[in-house]
This record gives C-alpha cells, structure tokens and sequence, in this order.
C-alpha cells in the first residue's frame, strides 16, 4: 500500500542563501526505518527535479527517529536574488510531505491526508 509522508513524519525546514536543509522527523518510532529505507538522497533529488540543482546530503539521526537533507543549488541564489515566488525552506519541507512511500502491510500509522 502506499501513503504520503506526510502520514508517517514531519518536517523542519531552514534556508541559508542557496543552500537548504530538510530534517524529517518519524512521527513514530516504528516508521524510522521505513522512512530511512525509502528516502534516499537520489530520491528526494528527483522528487525535486530541477528545483534543486546541487548535490543533496543526507544525515541520519536514528536516536531521534529523523533524517536531515542538504540541498545544494536549490533556492534559485536565495532569496533576494530568487525571481521565484517562494524561496523559503519550508515550502520544500510541505512539498516533500507529499512524496508516496510504499508502507508493508500491518505497519501502524494515522491517516492524516
């Protein structure tokens, strides 16, 4: 079955010039592995396309349950130089709560969207 991300974690978000960091964060201590399984840093690269034309890091924290993305090339030179309408990290933390995630049948999760 699949479910978005946003069922099974959240996000913070945080921007510094063109450079921008995703931490997601399991809403459950179950979900943690699933989601490490599932988000790669190619994935979520290609989740964002050509929004994000750096490199993308990504930094596990499995004490806390979350993973921390680092976007290189992905606010448009940031946000006084950007001519996008929204330039800010929280925007790519919201959009990347709607990634589909294959999730194994008897896995526990709210259904939150």
């Amino acid at each position: 079955m699949k479910t978005f991300l946003y069922n099974l974690a959240h996000t913070r978000a945080g921007d510094r010039g063109d450079v921008l960091n995703i931490g997601v964060i399991a809403r459950r201590k179950e979900h943690y592995p699933l989601i490490a399984a599932e988000l790669p840093a190619s994935r979520v690269k290609a989740f964002f396309g050509t929004w994000c034309r750096g490199e993308v890091l990504r930094y596990e924290l499995p004490k806390l349950g979350a993973l921390n993305f680092v976007l290189y090339g992905a606010l448009d030179g940031g946000a006084l130089a950007s001519l996008r309408l929204d330039t800010q990290g929280r925007s790519y933390g919201y959009a990347l709560l709607r990634l589909e995630i294959e999730v194994p049948d008897g896995l526990a999760f709210d259904r939150l969207v």
